[in-house]
């Protein structure tokens, strides 16, 4: 691993804490090809709606209302961010999920790198990650996937 991602993965661990899900704290950082930050981006409710202790607690409705990290970079990012390299943490079975893969995609975004996970969190998420790894590959994405041990 590079001390560029070392870096802007460390930033997006740390981005990742701004949020208030209790379950699940996400970060993302866009990061242009001259290695400076273009935006980041953390999981929460859409500007203005209330993120209340029981709507967090409410599996169902928590996910009917939450912008992934990575969806909130790019919709926050003051300029196209094609050609552009998106840093996701925590680990998981893969970078992003499918949902979010899609929007990577059109946004130009051209590599993803993230932390592989193993155990429940990586179970969890295997069918969307493995679905984005689909459309990246078609897309013509890089992924770069870490592996934990040899992250710090």
């Amino acid at each position: 691993m590079s001390s560029w991602d070392r870096r802007f993965l460390d930033l997006a661990e740390h981005v990742a804490m701004w949020s208030k899900d209790p379950s699940t704290k996400v970060g993302a950082v866009i990061v242009r090809p001259d290695r400076t930050v273009a935006s980041i981006g953390y999981n929460g409710f859409p500007r203005g709606v209330h993120d209340t202790v029981e709507r967090l607690h409410d599996r169902d409705l928590k996910y009917a209302l939450i912008v992934h990290a990575e969806m909130n970079a790019i919709l926050n990012a003051a300029e196209p961010v094609r050609g552009c390299t998106l840093y996701v943490w925590p680990p998981s079975y893969g970078p992003t999920c499918d949902r979010c893969a899609v929007h990577v995609v059109q946004a130009g975004i051209s590599r993803v790198v993230g932390m592989k996970a193993q155990g429940e969190r990586a179970e969890r998420w295997r069918d969307a990650c493995g679905r984005a790894f689909m459309i990246y590959r078609e897309a013509g994405v890089e992924v770069d996937m870490y592996e934990e041990p040899h992250y710090k």
